[in-house]
């Protein structure tokens, strides 16, 4: 392979780890007047999540509410009555985190069209004000956008693996509970069927049928 073809293979390999590691996640969806529409993103802790949101298509002119809570319940972010806006924050806590969006003081037809930018880990840094701080070029920057995506791919697999650990006690756990209350009801029912059978055999002796 010849230095242009290693150079074609960086720049694809370097593509691929970016859209892998950078967690971006644009949706647009319709809410009426009725409805609550919410957006949930599973996100570790430590994380830099950066959020767009605005109205693309009404049929009147109204606005959209928005709430952004942590898995906790914790709120993020509260806009009312708005046609954009943009939300920002570091997780402090592993979970879904949910963003909702809702009509306010709208007649019941009212429809609108929002488009969500939902960006996190690498995706969600400004990498202009860092190269311009740092003093990067190009191939600098782009060196170290992909230090930071192995770094963010690293993390999200060993986030995976604790959250498999913890489900794989959770089942063994459960399994254990489950046999130990099959164990207690089998006790229990040949303690209820000998008692019937003592109980039984009682009566027989004082009708004296024994």
């Amino acid at each position: 392979m010849d230095g242009m073809g290693r150079l074609r293979w960086c720049v694809a390999v370097m593509g691929l780890l970016l859209v892998w590691g950078s967690g971006a996640q644009a949706v647009q969806f319709e809410v009426s007047s009725r409805t609550t529409k919410c957006i949930a993103e599973e996100i570790q802790s430590h994380v830099v999540v950066v959020g767009d949101y605005k109205i693309v298509h009404s049929d009147e002119a109204h606005k959209v509410t928005v709430k952004v809570t942590s898995p906790y319940g914790n709120q993020l972010h509260y806009q009312e009555n708005v046609q954009s806006g943009q939300f920002a924050f570091t997780t402090s806590e592993s979970g879904n985190f949910m963003a909702c969006f809702w009509i306010l003081n709208a007649p019941p037809t009212a429809v609108i069209n929002v488009a969500l930018d939902w960006k996190t880990g690498v995706a969600a840094k400004d990498w202009a004000s860092i190269a311009k701080k740092d003093k990067l070029d190009g191939m600098e920057l782009e060196l170290r956008k992909l230090e930071e995506a192995v770094d963010s791919i690293h993390s999200e697999m060993l986030y995976l693996r604790e959250r498999e650990a913890e489900m794989r006690d959770l089942n063994e756990l459960t399994n254990s509970r489950v046999a130990w209350f099959g164990i207690m009801s089998l006790l229990v029912c040949l303690g209820v069927a000998g008692w019937q059978l003592w109980h039984l055999k009682t009566f027989f002796e004082r009708k004296k049928l024994l």
